[in-house]
């Protein structure tokens, strides 16, 4: 592709063709993933463009469109799975600078997306002491528009689900990829089209959020000798309708002594614990539920005065605790799964002793479809892609699906499967193929047999691998 050509008609827009930072805007979080960080370390784009309208966003589609460029959105790069990397290279559209809060009211804000969700909620408890419903661990970081193309859950998932359960979004404002964009207002079963869709589909240019009552949330810690306690102290916590939580972490030891570093202090070498969020209203029975199930206190952020440097709560918690873990161990990497409701409990007993020395179990209650359950990200120590394919499928016989965090398509994280829908709308809003190229099995390779055990890989990969 020649990117000179394209540059004439980006006249007066905010661009960056220095390789140096090019480079660095095509990255993600990718690197959790040894088997990513394989696949992707050299892939780069050719321009960044950051628009400030969707006037501008539909100036440079148009204009990509025109020339056979491939587009790649960006938000603030916090995803972890290659989702905004741009695999055919071509422009990085950086959303970051389209970062308004434009409106506030009750039970509702509609901002662009670029908006960071700490900013949000800054502006929204000042307004009317509400909260966005839902934020990942990266939450003074990453965009409201980057969460919904390529996040699905997060703090608040224990009250309110996942990104896809209807009413987590209220409306999304997108602009498609053709000689003439349209601009597309998507509600209802609509948003499913776009959410969690890598920005293969369209560039969300306004978004409409929910928003519930803003707490001060307290930060509690609480301590168990066995995870198998840990891990049903969590599931009875997230079934206690009166007492309200924002997050119920339970991480099995020795993790939390070896990786938690600033709150080590308060922790012992021995102990799985259970993060908590708790709505300060809420303590007293909280520390009354916590000493009946016979947990220990062992941190309560409203008991410790100085608490300068300690981490708050979530960021110990989703993928922050990977995160805590690389950065003492790089050699750890992480995986995804479910325990299906009713027999999660048993689940989390069986899987958690089969892997010794290889596996530390880490766990996030959620509300699932209506019914408490938990989703696992532990913590793998990785030695080969083999072992850890093996690792996957030993999850997977024993009834925990796994959500492979260690591919970078759509089809093949298992977070959502394109259907004919969502393929039908990929042609209308995209026909020619160049947002976000590689990360659509179903568009990019129809035929792909996904029982053949092997990776996707497409076909720029694959030729530098």
């Amino acid at each position: 592709m020649d990117i000179a050509v394209l540059k004439p008609d980006l006249e007066g827009l905010k661009i960056e063709d220095n390789p140096a930072i090019v480079q660095q805007k095509s990255r993600d979080f990718y690197w959790y993933s040894p088997v990513l960080k394989r696949q992707l370390d050299h892939v780069t784009g050719d321009l960044v463009v950051s628009p400030k309208s969707e006037t501008e966003v539909i100036r440079v589609l148009a204009a990509c469109h025109r020339h056979g460029i491939p587009v790649t959105p960006r938000g603030t790069g916090t995803g972890n799975y290659g989702q905004a990397m741009p695999l055919s290279g071509g422009v990085i559209l950086n959303l970051a600078e389209m970062n308004a809060v434009k409106s506030i009211s009750t039970g509702r804000a509609v901002l662009e997306p670029g908006a960071v969700l700490a900013d949000i909620d800054k502006a929204t408890k000042a307004d009317s002491a509400q909260e966005l419903r839902l934020h990942p661990s990266t939450y003074h970081t990453a965009s409201i528009g980057g969460f919904i193309a390529g996040g699905s859950g997060g703090v608040g998932s224990i009250n309110f689900g996942g990104l896809r359960d209807f009413g987590n979004v209220i409306r999304l404002r997108v602009v498609t990829m053709e000689a003439e964009p349209k601009v597309l207002e998507l509600t209802g079963e609509d948003l499913h089209k776009v959410t969690h869709a890598y920005g293969t589909n369209g560039i969300i240019t306004e978004v409409e959020m929910p928003l519930t009552a803003s707490y001060d949330w307290v930060d509690v810690i609480v301590g168990f000798d066995r995870f198998a306690d840990a891990a049903r102290y969590g599931n009875a916590l997230g079934c206690q309708d009166g007492i309200l939580t924002k997050l119920i972490t339970p991480v099995a030891a020795p993790a939390p002594w070896l990786y938690f570093k600033r709150h080590q202090k308060f922790l012992k070498e021995h102990q799985s614990v259970v993060i908590c969020m708790v709505a300060p209203h809420a303590l007293d029975a909280f520390r009354a539920f916590t000493r009946r199930e016979k947990g220990e206190i062992v941190y309560d952020a409203s008991l410790v005065e100085d608490r300068k440097g300690i981490p708050p709560a979530y960021e110990l918690a989703w993928n922050h605790t990977t995160l805590r873990a690389l950065r003492v161990d790089p050699s750890i990497t992480y995986l995804q799964s479910l325990y299906p409701f009713p027999d999660q409990l048993k689940l989390v007993e069986k899987v958690d002793g089969m892997f010794p020395g290889e596996v530390m179990s880490h766990l996030e209650f959620v509300r699932f479809d209506g019914n408490i359950t938990c989703f696992g990200l532990p913590l793998v120590k990785f030695t080969t892609e083999e072992r850890l394919d093996e690792i996957i499928r030993t999850y997977e016989e024993n009834g925990c699906p796994i959500f492979n965090p260690h591919r970078y398509t759509l089809e093949e994280g298992g977070m959502k499967q394109t259907d004919d829908i969502q393929l039908a709308f990929k042609r209308q809003a995209d026909p020619q193929g160049l947002l976000n190229p590689g990360k659509m099995i179903a568009w990019e390779h129809p035929e792909y047999d996904y029982r053949s055990g092997k990776t996707f890989l497409f076909k720029g990969l694959e030729r530098a691998g």
